[in-house]
Parts: structure tokens; sequence; C-alpha cells
């Protein structure tokens, strides 16, 4: 069931989305709630109850951007519904799930909300993951990513520095985001396979991809097939 927030400041495309919403989500629509600036936005936020939000650029002359901003570094995904088309690639390398340019029609929005289940690696333009930091949001390189590792109801962004930074979205919700050379390697670990080095083998009889840095992560008997055929050992 979905929670969804239409961050939207005008009265009549917010509501034209919010039917659209209902009719596409039908019983996966939880509750919708329609907000038309960022104080409403960021109240809606803080209750941690939203899964997607749909976001407006230009709420009444203020940049949808700093919520988009914010809004990466947690758990639910987001969706830009904009005339600013000129920003479109500046979004998808945030992270958001897609941009839909105005007007739009139901049908081009379906096939946005059809995102949130999965979208092909080679439509992934996501270039930073953005992470909090002491209150702060901060932006870490895709490029820099070396391996994410499920965390509980969290993941662990590990950088080819040896940092580690918490992203509040599970490792399904970011694999959904990732581009292609990121390759779920076990049920908790996600590996940049441009980082990996070579399989090898442990004394308790699996085997672990050796990344760049030297960090070993562990292979899925399930994911062990696939990954030995892009090895020569």
């Amino acid at each position: 069931m979905m929670h969804v927030l239409v961050v939207e400041d005008e009265t009549l495309i917010a509501r034209r989305i919010e039917r659209m919403v209902r009719d596409i989500l039908g019983d996966r629509l939880q509750r919708i709630d329609c907000v038309p600036d960022m104080e409403g936005a960021v109240a809606q936020l803080e209750s941690g109850e939203v899964s997607l939000m749909l976001l407006d650029l230009n709420l009444s002359g203020r940049d949808g951007f700093d919520i988009l901003r914010r809004a990466l570094a947690e758990s639910f995904h987001t969706i830009v519904i904009s005339a600013n088309t000129d920003r479109a690639i500046e979004a998808f390398e945030l992270g958001v799930l897609d941009f839909v340019p105005k007007p739009f029609t139901a049908d081009r929005l379906a096939k946005a909300l059809g995102r949130i289940d999965g979208h092909s690696a080679e439509d992934r333009r996501t270039r930073f993951l953005a992470v909090s930091v002491a209150g702060k949001v901060d932006l870490v390189p895709i490029e820099s990513v070396i391996a994410i590792h499920g965390d509980d109801d969290y993941s662990s962004i590990e950088t080819l520095e040896g940092r580690r930074h918490l992203h509040k979205k599970t490792l399904t919700s970011l694999e959904g985001l990732l581009p292609r050379q990121f390759e779920r390697v076990h049920r908790s670990h996600i590996v940049n396979m441009v980082h990996a080095q070579r399989i090898v083998s442990q004394s308790a009889g699996g085997r672990a991809i050796q990344l760049a840095n030297g960090t070993l992560v562990p292979i899925g008997r399930s994911y062990a097939k696939a990954l030995a055929d892009r090895f020569i050992e």
C-alpha cells in the first residue's frame, strides 16, 4: 500500500494528478495528500509515512530541488512532474525514478508510476546517491561507490576511500536506481563491477568477490554461476 505526496502549487494540476494517481494505482493506494509549498512538503515528509513523492520544481518561484536533494536521502522514491525540462538531466543524476514533462497525459504518468517496481538498468542515469551526514544532505558520486550492503531496513554505502554512509533506502529500493555496472551478488550485497577484481575461495567453502580496495564481498549461492562466468580465475 502506498502513501503518495503531491507537491504542486497549481490547484487544478494537483487535483488532476490526484485523480490520475487514484485511477492508476487503484487498490495499491492507501492515501494521497496534496500540498502547494515547500513548508507543507517538509511537514508531510517528516511524518515518515510517505512512500512516493510527485514533485513540481517551481513552487511559487521557489526551487523544488531544495526538497529533492533532501528527499533522495530518505526511504521513499520521487518522480518529478515539471515544465522545467532543462533540469531533467540534473534530476536523473540525483536519482529520481522519472521526470514527467508538463503537459502530461495519463499514459505518461502511468509509465512513470510503473517504474516503482523497477526499470531497465539502461534507463538509469543516477550519478549521485544522497546521504544524510550530521543533519545535512551530502551527495556521494556513483563512481566512488564500490559496494552497497544491507543493514536491516537501511543500506550501508561503501566508497573506494573506505568510508561508509548509512542510507535510509533499503538495498532493493537502491537497486532500482543504480546504473548497469552495479550487480546484486548476494541478498545482502550489491557490487560496483567496475571495481571487482577477482573471485576468491574462502576457508568456509564459500566464495567472495575481491574489490579494488581489498574488501571481500560474499557471493550468494544463487548468484555464483552467473558471476563465475564473468571472471577468468
